[in-house]
């Protein structure tokens, strides 16, 4: 339809329309004019009104955390007197007390919230835990280990350096011997090893060293009933978070420095999380409709490809936990009992149900491995730099591994040659051997 309107011929008529038109809309309080100017008012008065709520709510933050007393302000309710003022030495550290008190402190192993700072520096401990289907199944306490070690040890069978510290389960193990390379891994968490004997370079090496030897000793580990273990056969030589402690104190090892993996914090950890994972970021300019917070991880499941199905670990993300439940590629998969009962003797009669491993990241680093001289124990190459696969957050990070010495502990790196940091929790780090056609595969 169109415009009535005269067209102006020049500029002083279109100016004189444009003000007798607002003048007209000026006097209709539909007007779109007064809309905005009705709208314009609406929102000085809200921000007038929030301004106040904030200078109130920072006005009682600072009368109820820094001064219990009766407050006077000066300006309000001069003083009396100086003595009225002053604050007692309680009120006058009450500030720095509180800082203290809401201060966090995280885990240098896990990266997990602790109680207090004094825990980083708590004796670790490095156990040898067998995977075989020999009687080493279920193994007890592994879900108490901050980072775990899985190699082949012999024959395709794997077996594990579980690192512990302040742990708290009362049943850890099978224990089972060391192997060279797994004491090259434990060497920068400056533990105890925890093992019942092992290979001669292995065992030589560990006594050229300055780290903890606990070797089977009765005084501080036991073997399960017999007649309740049957399938156990030579795996039945356990421990106790207990009996560790009471071996450092006996020995005074009471501290270790230990050399770990950066860590997010929990909150940096969830912040990545949403970074990796969010499937669109919301656009408040576009069509609500449209918009979507969901988040999706990109990697679901992980196949590492070992030895045998028997010992190939396969882990799915679990959306809920933000972690990855461990099995097999045989299909069973991989629990554990939790022991936390008093007075546990043997694990699968004194200790609670079973619960299936779930990392918070998996790493594979892939090594080259081959046989030592006797053509049986494995030799697996701990110094030097490969490739690695770590996972977290519902995603995949393509990257390195690099050692530069057997005390040096190992750096992951993407592939801008940024070091990886892990999310807080248990880690898991497979050896992949590359030169037995090892593989890894996603999906």
């Amino acid at each position: 339809m169109e415009n009535s309107a005269p067209r102006p011929n020049n500029f002083e008529e279109a100016f004189a329309q444009k003000i007798a038109a607002e003048t007209i809309a000026a006097k209709n309080p539909n007007s779109e004019v007064n809309k905005k100017k009705r709208e314009k008012k609406a929102l000085k008065i809200i921000i007038i009104v929030a301004s106040v709520l904030i200078l109130l709510g920072l006005l009682a933050y600072f009368l109820f955390f820094f001064d219990s007393s009766p407050v006077h302000i000066s300006w309000f309710d001069p003083p009396e007197s100086e003595e009225e003022t002053e604050l007692s030495p309680a009120e006058e550290t009450a500030p720095e007390a509180l800082k203290e008190n809401l201060k966090k402190y995280y885990s240098t192993l896990s990266g997990e919230e602790i109680s207090a700072e004094t825990e980083n520096s708590s004796p670790t401990f490095c156990v040898q835990i067998p995977n075989g289907v020999d009687g080493a199944r279920p193994q007890a306490g592994l879900n108490d280990a901050k980072v775990v070690f899985e190699a082949i040890a012999e024959a395709g069978i794997t077996r594990f350096a579980a690192i512990f510290q302040n742990p708290t389960a009362t049943a850890i193990g099978p224990i089972r011997s060391l192997r060279i390379y797994y004491f090259d891994w434990d060497s920068p968490f400056d533990c105890t090893v925890t093992h019942a004997g092992g290979a001669p370079d292995a065992i030589s090496a560990l006594n050229s060293s300055t780290l903890g030897n606990l070797d089977e000793n009765y005084t501080y580990m036991w073997r399960s009933d017999a007649n309740a273990s049957l399938n156990r056969l030579w795996n039945n030589l356990f421990t106790s978070s207990e009996l560790l402690k009471k071996y450092s104190e006996d020995k005074s090892r009471l501290s270790s420095d230990v050399s770990a993996f950066p860590h997010w914090t929990p909150e940096e950890s969830e912040l990545e999380k949403i970074k990796t994972q969010v499937v669109e970021k919301l656009d408040i300019d576009s069509e609500a409709s449209g918009d979507t917070d969901e988040l999706s991880p990109k990697i679901t499941k992980i196949s590492l490809d070992i030895s045998y199905p028997t010992f190939n670990p396969v882990y799915t993300y679990n959306k809920e936990t933000n972690s990855y439940d461990r099995s097999y590629a045989s299909g069973v998969k991989h629990e554990v009992y939790n022991c936390t009962e008093e007075n546990v003797k043997t694990p699968e009669v004194d200790c609670g149900g079973l619960v299936q491993l779930s990392p918070k990241v998996v790493i594979a680093m892939m090594v080259q491995e081959g046989k030592q001289s006797d053509n049986y124990h494995e030799d697996i190459s701990t110094v030097g730099a490969g490739d690695a696969y770590i996972f977290e957050n519902g995603t995949v990070i393509e990257g390195t591994w690099e050692k530069s010495s057997k005390n040096a502990q190992i750096i992951f790196r993407d592939k801008d040659n940024y070091e990886i940091k892990l999310n807080p929790g248990q880690t898991w780090i497979t050896a992949v051997p590359v030169s037995y056609g090892g593989s890894v595969t996603y999906e």
